[in-house]
């Protein structure tokens, strides 16, 4: 999975496993899926779609991501801190970047299943705000801070920038 800053805290790309990799050529990144007309293309097309349609009639709080102007590959989405959680009233940006072989042929098998979908990655990920994995932080300061909530969201708010 790999990261970059945003004007919010964090963008995050997720693609549809937790490996990064090298970024596309940027002439398929216009249209990745209308370019593969392969059946494989074909499927990549109608599962994303169907996660869509999931997606919007799933109703589940604080959670959003829509495909970005052209590509069905490339979505932009939104988590909101949960309620009674140092997060609360928090909105993260995120940007999800599905390969054209989505979901059947991950870059890694490491942790990674086909049966995860768009909402499943979106609430985890929400999930794990209120409840991180302090085991094994990839943020040794904020995993030390998350004992004290009251500083740890002194510290949170010291570095939110909400979008505009």
């Amino acid at each position: 999975m790999s990261r970059r800053e945003n004007q919010d805290v964090q963008d995050t790309n997720i693609p549809s496993s937790p490996v990064a990799s090298p970024a596309p050529p940027a002439a398929a990144d216009k249209h990745p899926l209308q370019v593969a007309k392969t059946v494989d293309g074909q499927a990549v097309l109608k599962r994303l779609q169907s996660e869509l349609m999931a997606l919007m009639m799933c109703g589940d709080a604080g959670i959003s991501a829509f495909p970005e102007a052209e590509s069905i590959a490339c979505w932009k989405g939104t988590i909101s801190g949960s309620r009674d959680t140092v997060y609360e009233g928090t909105t993260y940006k995120l940007s999800l970047i599905f390969p054209k072989t989505t979901p059947s042929s991950p870059q890694s098998e490491d942790k990674w299943s086909s049966a995860y979908d768009v909402r499943t990655i979106l609430l985890s990920i929400q999930s794990l705000l209120g409840e991180p994995n302090n085991e094994s932080p990839l943020n040794p300061q904020a995993a030390a801070l998350w004992s004290n909530q009251e500083e740890f969201r002194k510290m949170l708010m010291k570095l939110f920038r909400p979008s505009p």
